[in-house]
């Protein structure tokens, strides 16, 4: 076990612990502030703190390990894809920004899933919704484990299962104890330690490999196709490319653990300020993490599991204790996103489920230890669920991220700007959006050669909008029974 290694990367996690603790003691009492500070952090966050819990959110195990594994394999085609994640704190900010603010404050809403219920006034719709964000995020949640535990193991030696064990249990004290405010500083932490971490690691790198131009001549020795858009097998076509911008590029719009930082600024300054810095380190981040990814490849050739290529060149090209400062950067990213995906379920298990329909009337304590305990309960159910790794999470990751998109992309945008949009739409939108994706996924992999997400954001948009026009005048008659009713109240 190399301590020089392991020492920054225990002090990163203390200070981690650290300001989760500063944030539980700033929880407030009452039962409604309770909730809007352990899930959305009081809706006071700063441009530059927002921004940087937007890129420690979204880059995550699968950006930071996963990524950079798979740019390893495929070559630069697989860092031209990746870049499409450019766009995605510029598209969430943009087209939800200070109008979906405005109707998330109007509505009190928490969660996502609380917008939607104010929205369209449907119990089926919370309920779907929660059920898409339990399942899905249930995939997301387990990439990311499995992330931050490979970390572990390849700096630690520890096996699998420890290395799990302890990743696990330190994720689960500082979320279960500070919540949504602990994740937010915590998170601007993080992204200042991953700009430095990628910039470090991509320089080193660089040098061990004789320079850029020596790199490519070792790429094109082994296989042309590495420095080409199409990947190492010539899998990476235009028509596949493209699809996965709107996988991780546009339709981030409609996840779950994106769309509530939108939530939670405090100003519209605020919002544009994080726009633009997001956008930037994004971009920043991306590019060096697969960059690193390719220039691996000729220093360390042959490595089995891609999972592993950012720990082990790390470990190759940089003095161990730096080597522990720079691994503190993925780190950062994974437990950055575990502990908001963590968040994410729990809210929608105790705020849209149990204080929606099952006790409305629940107390402070009650919603606390609720709170509190779905979250450590979930965390467990995870932990078993990553004790049998993929050989490369990434899929996992993406997987969910299709499966969340499918579902909310057009009950969100259209719910905020278009009028006629209604429950029925909303409902019809998601099922559709959740079918079709499974379906596709499973049986129909790269349908005419794009990604599987893409018929399902299209065939949901035709649901939305087609069943919308077509109970236009059912909606409108419901919303009038409801308004006389709340009136003879």
């Amino acid at each position: 076990m190399n301590m020089a290694v392991i020492i920054p990367l225990v002090a990163f996690l203390v200070i981690i612990f650290g300001v989760g603790f500063l944030a539980s003691r700033s929880l407030t009492r009452s039962d409604h502030d309770f909730m809007q500070d352990y899930f959305l952090g009081g809706r006071q966050l700063g441009g530059f703190i927002l921004a940087m819990t937007m890129i420690a959110t979204y880059g995550s195990a699968s950006s930071f390990i996963g990524g950079p594994g798979v740019a390893y394999n495929e070559g630069f085609g697989w860092v031209l894809l990746a870049m499409a994640q450019v766009a995605s704190g510029y598209f969430v900010l943009m087209i939800l920004g200070k109008k979906f603010a405005i109707m998330a404050r109007r509505y009190n809403a928490v969660t996502l899933t609380d917008y939607l219920k104010g929205r369209y006034q449907s119990k089926w719709v919370v309920l779907i919704a929660a059920f898409s964000i339990i399942i899905f995020l249930f995939s997301a949640m387990a990439a990311q484990w499995v992330g931050g535990a490979r970390l572990i193991e390849s700096l630690t030696g520890l096996n699998y299962t420890s290395a799990l064990f302890i990743f696990a249990l330190s994720v689960l004290i500082y979320v279960v104890i500070g919540g949504f405010k602990a994740v937010a500083l915590t998170d601007m932490i993080q992204g200042v330690v991953m700009v430095g971490g990628t910039l470090i690691l991509l320089i080193a790198t660089i040098i061990a490999g004789g320079g850029i131009s020596n790199i490519m001549a070792d790429l094109t020795a082994e296989n042309p196709s590495l420095i080409t858009p199409f990947g190492a097998n010539e899998s990476l076509t235009p028509s596949y490319v493209s699809s996965f911008w709107i996988l991780v590029g546009v339709a981030v719009v409609g996840l779950p653990q994106v769309t509530v930082r939108a939530m939670s600024y405090k100003s519209s300054r605020a919002m544009h300020r994080a726009l633009i810095i997001g956008t930037f380190v994004v971009g920043f981040i991306m590019l060096n993490m697969h960059l690193i990814g390719v220039f691996a490849r000729p220093i360390l050739p042959g490595i089995e599991v891609g999972d592993t290529v950012m720990p082990l060149i790390a470990l190759e090209v940089l003095p161990p204790w730096v080597a522990g400062i720079v691994l503190a950067a993925p780190m950062a990213a994974i437990m950055s996103t575990v502990d908001s995906l963590l968040l994410l379920v729990s809210s929608s298990v105790v705020k849209d489920i149990y204080v929606n329909y099952v006790k409305p009337d629940a107390s402070y304590k009650r919603i606390k230890r609720m709170s509190f305990g779905v979250t450590a309960v979930l965390g467990i159910l995870v932990f078993l669920m990553a004790l049998n790794p993929p050989d490369l999470l990434i899929w996992l990751n993406l997987f969910a991220f299709g499966g969340l998109e499918a579902t909310f992309i057009w009950p969100v945008v259209l719910g905020l700007y278009w009028k006629t949009g209604n429950k029925y739409g909303a409902l019809s939108s998601m099922i559709v959006g959740i079918g079709s994706y499974i379906i596709i996924d499973v049986f129909y992999t790269s349908l005419f050669g794009l990604h599987s997400v893409v018929f399902p954001v299209i065939l949901s948009l035709i649901a939305y909008v087609t069943i919308s026009l077509a109970t236009k005048n059912l909606a409108l008659n419901a919303y009038s029974e409801q308004q006389k009713l709340e009136g003879s109240m």
